[in-house]
């Protein structure tokens, strides 16, 4: 095991292959090389397979250079570890990385490498790459494999690729999905610009003046959900009933006390939560009628300060985020300026299901846009 200063790498690889360097979160099973989940309870788990996402990579000319640290179970936004360590923010030491894929996206922010993986079920791509300042990809549901990924909330959980472009994010797209590129441009497309004004007043500055690149963009009503979060709850209680009632002791406090919460989701609200999320999804697609696209914040803030309670600054960071996991749909956080205290702002770019290759071809032109080279 290795901790370095910045927390990221949990286990590295005695002799890292040749190839473009990949940091994959310690979620990813990886046959030989310790696999925590974050985690007292799997702390000498040795795999002795490796991840489909991971396998498809390596294939493609990736090296692992080291497992990442993460949130417990990938159940938080701040990537504070009480087992193996916090992770820390590279662009400021005194504000979260954002999590659970924190190791991920600190590892690419300060240079230990050049491509990550990650997953996310609420969130946890998208939410470090904001508060790190790189790029994070949350493809439609189901289209990255995640057998040999530990499981959140299985019909809210991918896997998928981060980087420090938009570009190398869409390489990484190739062997893990077999997506192909397109291009676009942006004068052709439309956009809907929505939750703007949910966010701090330079984050908001930031996103809606990326926004005006895309010629057809304009603001819209999208709207968010009320009433998924049990669905999402009892997927949890369902992955760790067995696990935490042999080892709960082990498991850290604050993740202990949302395995409770979640354990005690009685039948009757996990029913209701369906019939709220299949509302969502009609009332989305309605909602985004002759668009292309969706333009959000990612964030409604820069990342936010260290010592905040889990808890409270849960629900204030997936405020934004969740919704896509609710949906399934693909979506792209892109970095778009400096925002409050100097700190990215970082948009967010969705579509409907099955438009990766849209999404992430108005990514690499929007890109080019605010990053002229």
């Amino acid at each position: 095991m290795r901790t370095d200063d910045l927390n990221a790498f949990l286990a590295v690889p005695e002799r890292p292959a040749e190839g473009i360097s990949l940091a994959v979160k310690d979620l990813f099973d990886t046959a030989g090389l310790g696999t925590t989940y974050g985690s007292a309870v799997f702390r000498d788990h040795v795999p002795e397979r490796t991840a489909t996402a991971v396998t498809r990579l390596e294939e493609a000319g990736y090296a692992l250079v080291g497992k990442t640290n993460l949130h417990e179970f990938a159940y938080g936004v701040t990537s504070e570890n009480e087992h193996y360590g916090d992770v820390r923010n590279p662009l400021d030491r005194t504000r979260i990385p954002g999590g659970s894929s924190g190791g991920s996206a600190a590892a690419l922010a300060s240079g230990l490498a050049d491509a990550a993986l990650g997953t996310d079920s609420g969130g946890s791509i998208r939410i470090p790459a904001a508060c790190c300042g790189v790029v994070g990809f949350k493809p439609t549901h189901g289209l990255v494999p995640v057998d040999g990924v530990f499981p959140l909330a299985p019909s809210f959980d991918h896997a998928g690729p981060m980087a420090r472009s938009v570009e190398d994010c869409a390489a990484m797209m190739g062997p893990l999905a077999g997506l192909e590129h397109e291009k676009v441009d942006l004068a052709e497309l439309g956009a809907g610009v929505a939750w703007t004004a949910l966010a701090d007043p330079l984050v908001r500055a930031r996103v809606e003046e990326a926004a005006g690149h895309i010629a057809g963009a304009r603001p819209l009503a999208f709207p968010l959900p009320e009433g998924v979060t049990p669905v999402f709850m009892r997927e949890v209680a369902d992955v760790h009933r067995d696990l935490y009632a042999e080892h709960g002791a082990l498991y850290g406090r604050g993740v202990a006390v949302k395995i409770e919460r979640c354990l005690a989701v009685a039948d009757e609200e996990y029913e209701a939560g369906l019939a709220a999320r299949r509302r969502y999804e009609e009332a989305c697609l309605e909602a985004l009628t002759g668009f292309d696209l969706l333009v959000t914040p990612t964030l409604p803030f820069v990342a936010p300060p260290v010592g905040q309670a889990e808890d409270e600054l849960r629900w204030p960071v997936i405020r934004l985020t969740f919704p896509f996991n609710a949906l399934g749909w693909p979506v792209l956080a892109l970095p778009c300026g400096p925002a409050e205290h100097g700190l990215p702002a970082s948009l967010s770019i969705s579509g409907r299901p099955g438009t990766d290759a849209l999404v992430l071809a108005a990514g690499r032109a929007l890109e080019r846009a605010l990053y002229p080279v």
